[in-house]
């Protein structure tokens, strides 16, 4: 019997962004100058599959400094940290190497910025993440005021409704992200804001090609971790659009091919730390079970790419 019929629409944009592919780099290029291990404060970025292939070139993941020994290189991630990490190694006498991606470096300028003029930070994210520590590490504590839905937009009560400035985590939804700025300008007409949206153009564009793809399809598998931010965004994203059947996957593994035997067209992307050769492993074990046709639906071209920094050149 012959296998049922299986059009995979592929997102593209989708997968590595340049500031993952850079914080990458840098593990590489580190283990290869300074040899085995390097040690990496954090997931460099959030994806399984990454971590674990370079660990196997000599990486060693930890939680904290403390457990970084004297006289050996660290790297930070790319979701950045608070200044008092950076401070706490020279302090010591670690050499460091930041990963933190220049699209969140960027963010953390603006929280300097606003801080040193005197103005209260209002900063939409999500409690926890770690772009979100890395950045509100930036400005003593206390100078940043957290937002993560409207409903905190409503309700949220600077010192002085007049000086008050907005930041956002890189990695969130667009429309969610809209909807929270227009509550804040309504409560605070003279809020400050960046000049260019803090939402990267990763984020922007994967979830421009979601919206695309999404109602045309059965069902949207992102593929990403669960403690990725921008591959949730998707899902949710994915699912706004018109297509309720919305799923994470990590790896191909994972699927649950009989919950999906009754689709004829399978809407595929891949989160900003999520690699490409994820994406062909859920198309090879698509095969052994469905007659495949790929489709890609390309919304924009990315030619974004970040130096590595001067010590590693």
């Amino acid at each position: 019997m012959s296998n049922p019929a299986l059009t995979i629409v592929l997102a593209s944009p989708r997968g590595f962004c340049a500031g993952v592919d850079r914080a990458i780099h840098i593990v590489e290029a580190a283990i290869e100058k300074y040899g085995a291990p390097v040690y990496v404060r954090h997931e460099i970025v959030h994806n399984r599959f990454v971590v674990d292939s370079l660990k196997a070139k000599g990486a060693l993941f930890v939680d904290e400094l403390t457990e970084v020994p004297d006289g050996v290189p660290v790297v930070f991630s790319a979701h950045g940290v608070p200044k008092s990490v950076p401070e706490a190694a020279e302090e010591r006498g670690l050499a460091y190497l930041d990963a933190t991606c220049p699209l969140v470096t960027k963010v953390h300028k603006e929280a300097e910025y606003h801080h040193a003029a005197g103005r209260q930070i209002i900063m939409i994210g999500h409690k926890g993440h770690p772009e979100v520590i890395g950045t509100m590490g930036q400005v003593p504590e206390g100078a940043v005021l957290l937002v993560e839905n409207v409903a905190d937009a409503e309700t949220i009560q600077p010192a002085d409704p007049d000086k008050v400035a907005y930041i956002t985590q890189t990695t969130l939804s667009v429309d969610d992200t809209s909807a929270i700025v227009e509550t804040l300008r309504r409560r605070f007409p003279a809020m400050m804001g960046p000049r260019k949206d803090d939402i990267c153009y990763a984020t922007t564009n994967r979830q421009l090609a979601v919206k695309t793809i999404a109602p045309h399809c059965d069902a949207v598998m992102v593929i990403g971790a669960p403690n990725s931010s921008n591959s949730k965004r998707l899902v949710e994203v994915a699912a706004r659009s018109g297509c309720g059947r919305s799923i994470l996957v990590q790896r191909a593994a994972d699927i649950d091919w009989e919950a999906l035997g009754d689709i004829h067209r399978l809407g595929v992307t891949a989160g900003a730390s999520a690699p490409e050769i994820l994406v062909e492993e859920v198309i090879a074990a698509a095969r052994d079970r469905f007659a495949v046709t790929i489709e890609e639906i390309k919304v924009k071209d990315e030619t974004v790419s970040f130096k590595l920094p001067e010590a590693l050149l």
